[in-house]
């Protein structure tokens, strides 16, 4: 008896078999016969959900992206933790650690999957300021803060973290890393108008503890 799967089904299928290919041969390694070897299906069937494969990329990104972005809003929304930590979560629910998404990291980071580490970070870079600049707004009713530019101080939080703690972009020792850490959060305080020393819990969360006087 023949299986007959729901446009839904069928999309999710291809995207899967593109998922599993792109992160075994890269994106321009497989071809549009690889996925429709790997899924079993008419390439008629293919181009009536996706008209190329750029379109199956855009269409995984959008996936990854829906990910990280509601794991990045769980964590910014839960109220019964106070705003600083709230932040930490936030990000730290960017860095993909752990489990599943940490598989997920680990292809999108892979050299042949330049394109599609690229196109992660344009959505992590529109969609995460505005989930941040929301717990700011609520950190400067409660008289942590004190910014003219909530949403323009964590676009330029969260650009500098994409960039310089991206081990593609700026590969960085430890001790690199830790001084780096260490700037920023030093600088995200100013920007925010915090008092000095108040964001300093980040660097617990990473490890490292206070050092060398950055209070």
């Amino acid at each position: 008896m023949r299986i007959v799967k729901t446009a839904g089904e069928r999309k999710n299928e291809i995207l899967d078999a593109a998922d599993e290919l792109f992160g075994q041969k890269g994106f321009e390694g497989t071809s549009t016969n690889d996925i429709l070897e790997k899924v079993g299906i008419a390439r008629g069937t293919l181009y009536h959900h996706f008209k190329s494969k750029e379109e199956i990329m855009d269409a995984l990104i959008e996936r990854y992206g829906a990910r990280l972005l509601s794991a990045a809003r769980d964590a910014a929304s839960d109220k019964s933790v106070p705003v600083v930590e709230r932040i930490i979560r936030a990000v730290m629910a960017l860095n993909l650690s752990g489990g599943s998404r940490e598989e997920i990291m680990e292809h999108i980071h892979k050299p042949q999957n330049a394109l599609m580490h690229r196109k992660i970070q344009t959505v992590v870079l529109n969609g995460v300021p505005p989930i941040l600049t929301d717990i700011i707004r609520e950190g400067m009713e409660q008289g942590l803060f004190n910014t003219p530019f909530p949403y323009e101080c964590m676009e330029m939080v969260v650009i500098y973290a994409n960039a310089v703690f991206d081990d593609d972009l700026v590969p960085l020792t430890d001790e690199e890393r830790l001084t780096r850490m260490q700037a920023f959060v030093f600088n995200a305080e100013r920007l925010l108008g915090a008092e000095s020393g108040s964001l300093m819990s980040v660097m617990r969360m990473f490890g490292s503890g206070n050092r060398d006087g950055h209070e």
